[in-house]
């Protein structure tokens, strides 16, 4: 779980300690210790604890009033978990983390090189903490326990949990070392997180998937995949987006993007991206959290090496994104408003409909929005590629053969805008789609009949007639267009238009001219001669794209701007 972050001026993290040497604890002693209330089942501010056991680094202290509760065989049990986990610890777990990331404070505050464990009945779904307060003297935090300390829940000390939970957090403990004290700064918790979220994995805890702490973070990230790496409020889905993020991360650059940025005295972001130039790589944090974005949607190593998990108990895993059915029968229009944080995945799937599929994005002009997108074929194939935006962030994706050949396209918008300063909870960021599907119609394009001879021989009869054959070619081209959603069915709009008409020759012409003006401006495309909301709103969207005042009303300066664009036309 997160360590709990205090932040103090650098100046005055450490008074001076005292020159002696600590007296060590004795088995059977027992101790009083502050507890973090919210973390504790009984949500106590204090317990006593008695020294159960003693190993080269651990000491390891359980709650007195939970032992004498438990009966022998429990306590039996109890004492084998505690005797496998000392173990384990001793030769696996602290040499190998402290080898690859550094070492705790040691010896710590407590002028002692044993760490302490504290093992106590804890809230559900917790499996520890550990707490900087310790590492300060009760004369700065009164709550510290001047120790470098661990809290396990006993619920799950007779389970694979405890050692996956311990490796977690002393990597806390090593990081406390490596950057508070070492530089005097604080780390990212997102990024203090996905260290310790790896290290199970690092120690090959996760080999064996079944009931596993990845399995349980693959749970918690599909619960709600569109959560935000870097906001955090200590939920799981939380831990599990940074765990899913942190496996492709190593994945495909190496554990030392994650220890070379914990040496450095940069936080956060800035440190994976020091780390990466360090490295030699020339992709940084965005180009990766967007690559993983789709990785987690085809996860497929042929399509792209940078599109997929090299963890062979991730090879199967992939989101489901947000499905959006579009009707297989004439046109539809489907518009979507949404909301999203920095650092989120957010995924919308169309499916359906035939012909010209057209997705309309926009963006909020308060962020800058990245948009890649996946087209799949019937084939099973799938290509991706990045949305243009222009400056306010809007762009659109049109696809011709949708539903034929192409049978999906899934656009995923992110927002990386924050980098650093990640204290709560983040702002949001809007945007919205329209999808819209226009069936194909197939059209015979007309032709002039030939001319028989030229025109200078020709009769004023045959002149004529020669006229008369491209005025009707002229009309059967403007009827194509119409068809097409290229031109109106009339050339200008000459009188006022406003809302509540019903049955305008003028209105239906106005309807069209805006419907060809695309999805954005008339998204309903409603063309039936009656000025109601959705053709008034139309016309607000049209005036403010041209800079007229968004009255609704078609007067003069409106009339003149349509008349200007159909002649154009």
């Amino acid at each position: 779980m997160s360590p709990k972050i205090l932040f103090l001026s650098a100046s005055v993290i450490f008074l001076a300690l005292p020159l002696f040497i600590e007296a060590q604890d004795v088995l059977g002693q027992e101790t009083v210790f502050n507890i973090e209330s919210s973390y504790d089942f009984s949500q106590r501010t204090e317990l006593t604890a008695t020294l159960a056991r003693l190993s080269p680094t651990l000491y390891w202290y359980i709650d007195t009033k939970f032992w004498e509760e438990l009966n022998s065989e429990q306590q039996a049990k109890i004492n084998q978990s505690l005797t496998s986990l000392s173990e384990e610890f001793e030769m696996t777990i602290y040499p190998k983390l402290t080898r690859i990331f550094g070492s705790e404070w040691s010896p710590g505050i407590d002028k002692d090189t044993r760490i302490t464990i504290l093992i106590h009945q804890m809230a559900k779904g917790a499996g520890g903490y550990s707490d900087t307060a310790d590492e300060y003297p009760r004369a700065q935090i009164p709550e510290s326990n001047e120790r470098e300390m661990i809290y396990l829940n006993a619920d799950y000390l007779n389970t694979d949990y405890a050692k996956s939970f311990l490796a977690h957090e002393l990597v806390h403990l090593i990081t406390f070392n490596q950057k508070n004290k070492k530089y005097g700064v604080f780390e990212d918790i997102w990024l203090n997180e996905a260290r310790a979220e790896y290290a199970p994995t690092l120690l090959g805890y996760d080999e064996t998937y079944e009931g596993s702490n990845l399995q349980r973070r693959v749970r918690d990230f599909l619960d709600k995949p569109s959560d935000s790496l870097t906001e955090w409020r200590e939920v799981p889905t939380d831990y599990g987006v940074v765990n899913l993020f942190t496996q492709y991360l190593v994945d495909h650059y190496g554990i030392r993007a994650l220890t070379d940025s914990l040496e450095m005295k940069e936080t956060g972001i800035a440190s994976i991206n020091a780390a990466l130039f360090r490295l030699g790589f020339q992709d940084n944090f965005a180009q990766i959290f967007t690559n993983w974005t789709v990785a987690v949607l085809i996860n497929n190593c042929q399509i792209s090496e940078k599109y997929c998990y090299y963890n062979k108990n991730l090879k199967d895993f992939r989101i489901t994104p947000l499905v959006n059915y579009l009707p297989f029968v004439g046109e539809s229009i489907l518009s979507v408003t949404n909301t999203t944080k920095d650092w989120s995945g957010n995924w919308h799937k169309f499916i359906g409909g035939r012909g010209r599929l057209t997705v309309d994005f926009q963006g909020s002009g308060s962020a800058i929005f990245k948009v890649p997108y996946i087209i799949s074929t019937a084939k099973g194939d799938s290509s991706v590629g990045i949305l243009s935006l222009d400056k306010a962030q809007n762009g659109e994706v049109i696809i011709s053969d949708f539903g034929s050949e192409t049978v999906a396209l899934t656009i995923i918008p992110i927002t990386q805008n924050k980098t650093a300063g990640f204290t709560g909870i983040e702002p949001s960021r809007t945007f919205s789609w329209t999808a819209s599907t226009k069936q194909e119609v197939l059209l015979t394009v007309p032709s002039l009949p030939p001319q028989k001879k030229p025109i200078s021989e020709m009769s004023r009869a045959e002149i004529l007639a020669r006229i008369a054959e491209i005025q009707q070619v002229i009309v059967q081209l403007r009827a194509l267009l119409l068809q097409l959603g290229g031109a109106t069915s009339c050339q200008s709009i000459n009188q006022d238009l406003f809302f509540g008409l019903k049955g305008n020759s003028q209105v239906i012409c106005l309807q069209e001219f805006l419907k060809n003006q695309g999805a954005i401006i008339y998204p309903e495309g409603i063309i039936n001669g009656n000025f109601f909301t959705a053709t008034q709103q139309a016309v607000i969207r049209f005036q403010e794209k041209y800079a007229i005042q968004g009255t609704g009303f078609i007067g003069p300066i409106t009339r003149a701007k349509i008349n200007e664009l159909l002649i154009l036309k």
